[in-house]
């Protein structure tokens, strides 16, 4: 399989704009910042949408949590090889990881919505830096988006290490 081309055959190119950035973010530097921003639910965050994507938002109304999708711009972006703290420190492939270091360090945090203001959401649980680009959001939908019977790896542990 060959990556994407364009129709001049040219290997495919994206170019992603923000819709926002985060800010009020207690978070600066890497290790500022829990592992996944649902470990720190009460972390109050403010999601600032940009004048010309305003209208996308509406209300609001009913939505009681959302996908937000960022750009980790401080991300290293060569890593395909990750250390997950939870699994001890084992490599494992960034793809089978939740790492911000990836080629294309798109995050994806899901937060509790608190209220929209000005084009301004406040929400809690997210573990974004601030200034964080956020390019798209999205409701967070129980019926589409929860699989009760999925595996776990976060609570999965690796197996221990036998002497040998």
């Amino acid at each position: 399989m060959t990556e994407p081309h364009d129709r001049a055959g040219n290997t495919a190119d994206f170019t992603l704009r923000p819709i926002g950035v985060v800010r009020a973010s207690p978070y600066r530097a890497q290790g500022d910042a829990p592992r996944q921003g649902r470990s720190a639910p009460t972390v109050v965050t403010e999601i600032e949408v940009f004048e010309r994507y305003r209208e996308g938002l509406g209300t609001l109304d009913g939505i009681s949590h959302i996908h937000v999708l960022l750009w980790f711009d401080r991300a290293n972006r060569d890593s395909l090889i990750a250390h997950p703290p939870h699994r001890g420190g084992e490599a494992r492939p960034v793809f089978c990881t939740r790492s911000p270091s990836r080629p294309n360090p798109i995050g994806l945090n899901l937060a509790e919505v608190l209220s929209l203001r000005d084009g301004v959401i406040t929400v809690a649980g997210m573990d974004a830096f601030e200034e964080t680009p956020v390019l798209d959001i999205k409701p967070y939908v129980p019926s589409i988006d929860c699989i009760p019977d999925a595996r776990d790896i976060l609570s999965e542990r690796p197996a221990p290490a036998t002497g040998q």
